[in-house]
């Protein structure tokens, strides 16, 4: 039988963020890998993603279509199913579509509001599910069961690493909206620029760090979830953790991600493997 297949995005989770927590179970899977989004904002990113193209990892010398070609190749060892590149995901260019076609039941569970069952994304999935909350991972596991007579994918999306970066339980700032938003008083601070000798602009940087350190701090608890979701897969289980794209906490004036052009907002990671 093919291999069941989890694909795991962490929203708007930064590189660094993931270099700089401590992640013993999600390291299991294998080397976390510097790599680059294809967009700089949630939805546009997914479909990416569900077109079958992982975040790269921005090679020179190389025309892209070899990028694209020697990305889809991947997806052979990631089901354990033999020839499956480019051309077996044609015409669609869909992920759950060709699953579908190779007896895969297939699952979204998302987290954010942006990517909810009424989106385009919405097709070729046996169920799709937004969640009562954005910030609690621990209730998507609860979710994620596997059937021995049929292969299962899951595409899941994480919210604890998006803005306003809280967890189950927790309040969100009062900087911040929540997933659905920005900024509180978003004219209050100097969102478009950042002056030194500003006193108020020196305290919205030391928010914007201890926003950061936040996101660090919930991709260890993330982390621990892992190990309840490792007690879940059966053996043939193939699990790819990434993120959609990055996030500003202040660089060169910018905060968030979407109307960005900045490194930080497609600077993301990619771990790939089988824990059992």
């Amino acid at each position: 039988m093919a291999n069941n297949f989890l694909f795991i995005v962490f929203d708007s989770c930064r590189f660094d963020s993931i270099m700089a927590a401590k992640t013993p179970n999600i390291s299991k899977l294998g080397e976390i890998e510097k790599r680059w989004a294809f967009a700089s904002w949630t939805m546009p990113s997914h479909a990416v993603y569900l077109m079958g193209a992982s975040p790269h990892r921005n090679p020179r010398g190389v025309f892209a279509s070899e990028v694209y070609k020697k990305d889809f190749i991947g997806w052979a060892d990631r089901l354990g199913i033999e020839g499956a590149n480019f051309t077996s995901f044609l015409p669609q260019l869909s992920v759950p579509a060709f699953l579908k076609e190779q007896g895969y039941r297939t699952n979204a569970l998302v987290s954010m509001p942006v990517l909810n069952q009424t989106t385009i994304l919405n097709q070729h999935f046996d169920r799709y599910e937004l969640m009562d909350s954005h910030d609690d991972f621990g209730a998507i596991v609860d979710q994620v069961t596997f059937d021995s007579r049929q292969p299962s994918f899951y595409f899941i999306n994480v919210g604890e690493t998006h803005y306003p970066f809280t967890v189950a339980g927790e309040k969100a700032p009062e900087l911040l909206k929540g997933p659905s938003g920005v900024f509180r008083h978003e004219g209050d601070y100097g969102v478009n620029g950042c002056d030194s000798s500003n006193p108020d602009e020196i305290y919205f940087m030391d928010r914007m760090k201890a926003l950061h350190d936040k996101q660090i701090k919930n991709v260890e608890h993330l982390d621990a979830l892992f190990e309840k979701l490792y007690e879940k897969v059966p053996k043939n289980t193939h699990i790819v953790v990434t993120a959609d794209h990055g996030e500003c906490f202040g660089e060169e004036g910018f905060f968030g991600h979407g109307p960005i052009v900045h490194e930080k907002v497609f600077e993301v990671f990619l771990v790939e493997g089988k824990i059992k």
